[in-house]
């Protein structure tokens, strides 16, 4: 993609913005949020003892309101009113892209109601740095934190297994070694990368098999981003034609096509379809 020159960078229109902040190395926080920022009447930050630090780097002074999960909905009503009024409000998480596993999606929804304008402020995301360095399928289906029901999680894993894509999960550095059961169970034939503390000064990137994954020793400090492989391509059609397979193909080539003959053995056997087709020809031209 080739970005377009904004002419009218310093316009900063009334509405909410939502401010991506660094996943760790405060460096990564872009030119346009620090502006917006320090422009914003108001920030919503999911913690604004954490937020502060970032906040207080680039000598951003501006109000702030606690807007976590167990509040965002007490809070709706009045940030609302204060969007009607044009004010200019951005939303921020401790780190990485709000409404990504993190607060924020209920005030989108409720300001889409009130036609009231939202403005994206792209930035750092621990899914595209994870996809980005993986060397994985592009193609990635990205699904969060873990539910806490067990029930719908082995739901989940059960359609998730299917898909022929990278996945993204969140884990906990306290759940990661639970993780790794249900993680082994349903994705036994993909590769993983699980990454730790990205941009961070201890940043740590395991890469392995799936079933090559062994459990932490201690609880990792930092958030972990994990990333499963697009499915393995079966390779293996090296597995030769048995005696009662052979049998079996010179009994159906009698009433069957070659083209039936080599979908039905391969149904059953890891064997390639050109091993039976060739066996079949074979067993034609000796007629």
């Amino acid at each position: 993609m080739i970005p377009l020159r904004d002419t009218k960078i310093d316009q900063i229109k009334h509405g909410l913005y939502v401010v991506s902040t660094p996943i760790g190395n405060l460096g990564d926080i872009t030119l346009r949020a620090i502006e917006i920022l320090k422009k914003s009447e108001y920030i919503l930050c999911e913690d604004t003892r954490i937020s502060k630090i970032l906040l207080q780097r680039y000598d951003i002074n501006s109000k702030l309101i606690s807007n976590h999960k167990f509040n965002e909905k007490k809070n709706l009503k009045k940030i609302i009113e204060l969007l009607k009024y044009k004010k200019v409000i951005s939303i921020i998480s401790d780190a990485g892209t709000p409404c990504i596993s993190d607060p924020g999606s209920i005030l989108i929804n409720e300001c889409i109601k009130n036609d009231i304008k939202i403005y994206p402020s792209p930035g750092a995301s621990a899914t595209s740095s994870a996809i980005s360095i993986s060397g994985f399928s592009e193609k990635y289906f990205f699904y969060g934190f873990f539910p806490e029901k067990n029930k719908e999680l082995i739901e989940n894993l059960n359609i998730l297994k299917n898909l022929n894509c990278s996945i993204i999960f969140f884990v906990s550095p306290k759940k990661i070694n639970k993780a790794m059961v249900p993680i082994k169970k349903y994705f036994s034939d993909r590769k993983i990368l699980i990454c730790r503390e990205i941009s961070k000064f201890y940043e740590e990137y395991i890469r392995k098999d799936v079933n090559e994954i062994e459990p932490f020793d201690k609880t990792p400090k930092g958030e972990l981003t994990v990333v499963l492989s697009e499915k393995k391509e079966n390779k293996n059609t090296s597995n030769n034609l048995s005696e009662s397979d052979k049998k079996n193909i010179e009994k159906m080539i009698k009433i069957l096509s070659i083209k039936d003959i080599s979908n039905l053995i391969s149904q059953n056997n890891n064997i390639s379809k050109k091993q039976i087709y060739n066996y079949c020809l074979k067993i034609k031209n000796e007629k």
